[in-house]
């Protein structure tokens, strides 16, 4: 009732799941992912344990391939199961027991394990790895996700869709680079949830994305910022002339209200992607 894609990026490290269903929350059930340890994506009358239990033993050393032997002599409902690995290591396996309903399966290479059941044929899964492998190079969650929208464009869950979920982790990427937890994305119960997975990516790219580069202000908007900010009412008068500490509180709290704190860049230089959700926001 499921098809998913548990993947490593081979550079950082980092590692995730995506995931979708026709299937309510598929994301509450599904993924599970810790940085430095691995990934699990359990699913087919889902055993909700093989993720916490599965990250624990990849944790002890145990590579994915005894993590599903354990799996496999530990459960007595395991020809419903299926599920997918992928160790810290690049590791991976995946398994379809042989009470799943058709179509049911799954392929692995380096740094992924993709799997499904209840699908519209082998084609979901063939599609997701082309996709996967299509996207090398691409931040672990777009390459995830290209993947899974590819699996979906071919069929998907013969039953229709509902939700579907995306999932990654990778040391220091969480928020404030506080944690590890970086992207953690549902689209609980909706008609095109794939697509919706991607507009939240979109969004979190842009609130939670830090700089890649930075620039000063040009005159004019320097003078269009500080116009917005006493329009806005972060200000009641702000000095003409070079960036002041009068125009920075004032930004400063409204890249706050703007939840854009992940880009902000202090001493009067601009991230320009941040630039340019100010002035589609508020206008020239």
């Amino acid at each position: 009732m499921t098809f998913s894609i548990v993947g490593r990026d081979p550079v950082s490290g980092d590692l995730g799941v995506a995931v979708a269903s026709k299937f309510l929350a598929v994301g509450a059930l599904v993924p599970f992912a810790r940085a430095g340890v691995g990934a699990v994506a359990t699913q087919s009358y889902v055993n909700p344990n093989f993720g916490p239990d599965g990250l624990r033993l990849l944790a002890a050393g145990l590579g994915p391939q005894e993590v599903a032997a354990q799996f496999q002599a530990g459960d007595a409902d395991i020809r419903q199961r299926q599920f997918g690995l992928v160790g810290a290591d690049g590791r991976s396996t995946t398994f379809t027991g042989e009470g799943c309903h058709a179509w049911a399966g799954g392929v692995v290479r380096d740094n992924v394990a993709i799997q499904g059941n209840i699908l519209t044929g082998p084609e979901v899964v063939a599609a997701m790895l082309e996709a996967w492998e299509a996207a090398e190079g691409q931040p672990l969650p777009h390459r995830l996700l290209s993947a899974l929208r590819a699996g979906d464009a071919a069929g998907g869950d013969r039953r229709g869709r509902q939700s579907a979920a995306l999932l990654c982790v990778g040391p220091g990427r969480g928020y404030g680079g506080l944690t590890d937890d970086w992207v953690n994305l549902r689209a609980d119960d909706h008609p095109d949830p794939c697509a919706e997975l991607e507009r939240l990516l979109g969004l979190h790219d842009l609130l939670f994305g830090r700089p890649q580069a930075t620039r000063e202000l040009t005159q004019e908007e320097l003078e269009w910022l500080r116009a917005l900010l006493i329009y806005e009412d972060y200000a009641t008068s702000l000095p003409a002339g070079p960036w002041d500490p009068d125009t920075e509180a004032a930004a400063w709290a409204l890249y706050g209200t703007e939840n854009l704190e992940e880009r902000w860049v202090p001493g009067g230089r601009f991230d320009p992607v941040a630039l340019d959700y100010l002035r589609g926001r508020f206008g020239n």
